[in-house]
């Protein structure tokens, strides 16, 4: 089975084309069909390979044809068939497939062109991470790798033709092309050391890199991790991200891109633990992140921008993860993460549809009575998010926490802090959103209704997901062996597994852990709800921190100033003086050189046959004296010689 893995991306890729190609042909049912169907198709595929390899428990590599083959460097066209591909097979498949049959309901008052525009680029996006995961080595993941940007670019500018929208999706594409060009330094170096980019061999030979060499390697694929996956300080393109459709921020923010990293990460996991100064690196970045995103979110006001940093927070979580070590953990929380993150954005999508595209919290409430299965959806996937027991975010989260306090316990104590922020803005943008009374127009008040089956059937779904989707990874502390998902992956980790010091905590410990982080997060959302179902609509300005918060810390000011302006300077002044004054200057100047020169010489063609005579007159004169010059100079220097 696990050798028909190569119609996993095929049937995207012919969705792609055929949605591409037939777009102002096709009707938009046939289209949705298409792009839905394929996406299916993939995830049937996905599901039977996945029960291959849990059946075999082996590894396979899948050669289709030699991509690049030079004297000393072979470069195979090979999809890696293992337990850690099957995973992200599953996640990116199955969430893909529910986003694809919301978007046919979401955007069906596109017009039929665009329509099928949507589903081609949303099937090539698809195409592009099936590829990054399933590649056999780090250059076709590194194909895929930019395939994702691409398709970001293009799916973040969708309308087009609002020029923000267009600014989001430049930035977003600039700032993965910074992370990138480490991830191809890495790659590049792996070669130069080792003359092969494909995993096992890379693995098999370590020994023969330095720890420098390991330590440049990991450091410079962190860096490509940190613009793909939105880490500080690499992270304000994602929230810009949001120009995009609503289905293009939950494809973008849960089940792809930004996952991309955490892969790569735990792809490479030997590399890392070989490189404990990278972990280090990668960890306090990771919690730097989770904080500073997490503190941004509390003052959002904005739907879509609050579950951005949220996810920008989570990204910071499953980044500590790699850095202490957990990497089962922090793929785990991937996959919780795609369930409950995927449902948030799908249910905010369902508010902004119901809202006549309103996205602001202020000026919604009381959401409650007219959208009931969207609000019973979202209020799991907020459960989830926050770490309640039993929903899938508390045993993921959880997990990641433990292996944090084991390697440090300032680690845990600032995650823990990150997670009581997390219920607290997610629990307000709930209140704000679905209870208390109803703070929109009456025209939006009018409109108000739950959405159509194709958006709703993918919410209850991923509810349910987001509710039993953690029981797959239940900490061993409760039974033994129960860690399924651990087990499953524990083949990928096993080396790294040898490599570690084992910091296990007590029974007692993780169950105290365990009891007052739930008793804390449940205080404070009690504390929230309780604080805002009251809320009404002010226009009072924030001050303070506060407004520091609600603009984001002034990051993207920051960089504006540091960045942006002083290369606009430099680039202005190449523009002004060097390229205008001197390179085109100089052009110039020899073009009115060579034309005031034959405007002159031009003159001496009178049509006056005397002054022709003279000229030849002049002539012979002036070819004479010098051949006389000649004459005598030569006579003098024979002289001279034979006299010495």
């Amino acid at each position: 089975m696990s050798k028909l893995v190569y119609l996993i991306p095929l049937f995207p890729l012919l969705g792609f084309l055929i949605n591409g190609l037939g777009r102002k042909h096709l009707s938009k049912s046939m289209i949705g069909i298409i792009g839905t169907g394929t996406i299916l198709a993939s995830f049937i595929v996905s599901v039977l390979v996945f029960f291959d390899v849990k059946a075999t428990g082996t590894s396979t590599v899948v050669t289709l044809f030699n991509f690049i083959q030079v004297k000393g460097l072979l470069i195979p066209f090979a999809f890696q068939v293992d337990q850690l591909s099957v995973i992200f097979l599953l996640i990116i498949t199955g969430i893909g497939t529910l986003i694809h049959l919301y978007s046919t309901a979401y955007m069906h008052d596109e017009e039929a062109a665009h329509f099928g525009r949507y589903f081609a680029y949303l099937n090539l996006f698809i195409f592009s991470m099936l590829l990054l995961v399933l590649g056999a080595n780090y250059v076709i993941m590194f194909i895929g790798w930019e395939g994702v940007g691409l398709c970001s670019y293009l799916l973040i500018g969708y309308w087009f033709k609002n020029n923000n929208y267009n600014y989001a999706a430049k930035k977003a594409f600039v700032m993965n092309r910074i992370g990138d060009l480490g991830f191809l330094l890495a790659v590049f170096w792996l070669i130069f050391k080792l003359g092969t980019a494909t995993y096992s061999d890379v693995f098999l030979h370590v020994d023969k890199l330095s720890a420098f060499d390991i330590t440049a390697i990991t450091t410079l694929l962190f860096v490509g991790a940190m613009g793909k996956s939105a880490q500080i300080p690499l992270y304000t393109w994602l929230p810009d991200a949001m120009a995009g459709p609503t289905p293009v921020s939950a494809l973008i923010h849960a089940a792809t891109m930004v996952t991309a990293g955490i892969y790569m990460i735990a792809r490479t996991n030997l590399l890392y633990s070989m490189a404990p100064g990278t972990q280090t690196l990668i960890a306090i970045v990771g919690l730097a992140t989770a904080i500073f995103a997490a503190t941004i979110a509390l003052k959002q006001n904005d739907i879509k921008k609050v579950l951005a940093y949220s996810t920008v927070s989570q990204l910071g979580y499953m980044f500590l993860g790699l850095g202490v070590g957990a990497y089962t953990g922090a793929v785990f929380h991937v996959m919780t993460h795609a369930f409950f993150k995927a449902l948030l954005f799908l249910g905010a999508g369902s508010v902004i549809h119901a809202m006549h595209h309103e996205q602001d919290i202020t000026k919604m409430g009381g959401l409650k009575k007219f959208m009931p299965i969207t609000h019973i959806t979202f209020l799991l996937a907020c459960l989830a998010i926050a770490g309640i027991p039993p929903f899938s975010g508390f045993f993921s989260k959880d997990e990641i926490l433990m292996a944090a306090y084991a390697k440090n316990p300032i680690y845990y104590y600032v995650g823990l802090g990150g997670a009581l922020m997390t219920a607290f803005y997610m629990f307000r943008l709930y209140t704000l959103t679905f209870l208390g009374r109803f703070r929109g127009t009456q025209a939006q008040a009018a409109h108000v209704h739950e959405s159509p089956i194709a958006m709703t059937l993918p919410l209850i779904v991923l509810a349910i997901l987001s509710v039993i989707g953690g029981l797959i990874g239940i900490p061993e502390v409760f039974a033994k062996d129960a860690h399924s998902l651990g087990n499953f992956l524990a083949p990928i980790f096993a080396q790294s597994a040898a490599l570690a010091t084992e910091h296990h905590l007590e029974a007692s410990q993780e169950y105290l852990f365990m009891g007052v982080s739930t008793l804390l997060i449940a205080g404070i959302i009690l504390y929230t709800i309780n604080s805002y179902k009251k809320y009404q609509s002010t226009e009072t300005e924030n001050t303070g921190l506060a407004k520091v918060l609600e603009n984001k810390w002034y990051i993207d000011e920051l960089y504006d100033a540091i960045i942006v302006k002083p290369l606009d300077a430099i680039a202005g002044f190449f523009k002004n003086i060097i390229e205008k004054n001197i390179i085109d200057g100089g052009v110039n100047g020899v073009g009115k050189l060579v034309s005031y020169s034959s405007r002159q010489i031009r003159l001496l063609q009178s049509g006056q046959v005397g002054n022709y005579v003279l000229i030849m007159v002049l002539a012979i004169v002036v070819f004479i004296l010098i051949w006389f010059n000649d004459l005598t100079l030569s006579y003098y220097l024979n002289r001279l010689f034979k006299n010495a």
